[in-house]
């Protein structure tokens, strides 16, 4: 089985660009086939979000195998709520056997912020525990204890929030992560860089790559939304004024002008290792993110 080639990416020191599709609800994957041939060839890797606020959808490990099909790189978001370890063990021999080499490994937002809330949450693993589970994996043995016939490799990563109210516990998981095994981080949405300033002054003392989380608001109403509905996300009131502040129409204009400046200072002053971006059912505005950013023509 080839290599990660996204593995290959984080150990040659270039600016990395990472994004990621939300798969459909239901069984028209017309429109994720667009976005995968869209993006495939301007950034580095594709995440395939996994039941992402807890809302059913298809499933991360067939937009993973779609994105493989058609000549991407892929990155498998496995979250450890709704699968026990059994499943989640015999999910990465499949994705391995597949050809699918990169895995961020999630705990998972909680089952109330979905739309099944009577589901029942698993959580038979956390995301720490998660990353032993595919190093004991690739080790070639489950973690019954029992061998296994053929071991996966993969390029494994995990998510920090250096935005975080309180930062302690975020770098206290940081550091048993990087224990546990994970290469790289996806960050949650950064919009105050002295926040990944600090926070990086910290994390660089691991051997490790750090991707900024940067994401697409449309509009000051979404950026509220987002405040009061998603886990992890705290949009600054001032970046609300500037989008509200813009005539009627323009918001999704400002929105790529917010996240292409951070991107843009990120990489000219070399902050972190890359940026990971979430357009959030906007996926065909990453390339205009990317144009904005002056990294167009760059080449994954």
């Amino acid at each position: 089985m080839a290599n990660s080639l996204f593995e290959e990416k984080l150990d040659s020191g270039k600016f990395l660009v990472t994004t990621e599709i939300g798969p459909p609800k239901g069984t028209d994957i017309s429109e994720m086939v667009h976005y995968i041939d869209l993006l495939k060839d301007k950034v580095d890797v594709i995440n395939v979000t996994d039941h992402q606020s807890s809302v059913m959808r298809f499933p991360s490990l067939g937009g993973c195998l779609l994105i493989k099909e058609r000549g991407g790189e892929p990155m498998l978001q496995v979250t450890c709520r709704d699968r026990n370890r059994l499943a989640i063990q015999a999910d990465l021999l499949l994705a391995y056997q597949r050809g699918i080499t990169n895995v961020l490994c999630l705990t998972g937002d909680s089952i109330d912020v979905g739309d099944h809330k009577e589901a029942k949450p698993v959580f038979d693993l956390d995301s720490v525990q998660l990353l032993r589970v595919i190093r004991t994996m690739e080790s070639g043995m489950d973690i019954g204890g029992n061998e296994l016939k053929g071991a996966p490799k993969f390029c494994i990563g995990a998510s920090v929030h250096p935005e975080a109210d309180f930062i302690e516990p975020q770098l206290i998981k940081f550091e048993k992560k990087v224990a546990a095994g994970a290469q790289f981080f996806q960050t949650q949405s950064i919009f105050n860089l002295d926040s990944l300033r600090r926070f990086m002054q910290y994390a660089s003392q691991f051997n490790v790559k750090i991707l900024a989380g940067i994401i697409l608001l449309a509009s000051a109403r979404m950026a509220q939304f987002m405040n009061d509905n998603v886990p992890g996300i705290m949009v600054p009131q001032p970046t609300i004024n500037e989008l509200a502040s813009v005539e009627k129409g323009k918001g999704l204009q400002k929105g790529i002008e917010i996240a292409a400046g951070l991107i843009k200072t990120i990489k000219e002053e070399n902050l972190c290792h890359g940026v990971h971006i979430m357009a959030i059912g906007k996926e065909g505005i990453v390339p205009d993110i990317l144009a904005a950013a002056g990294l167009v023509g760059v080449q994954p």
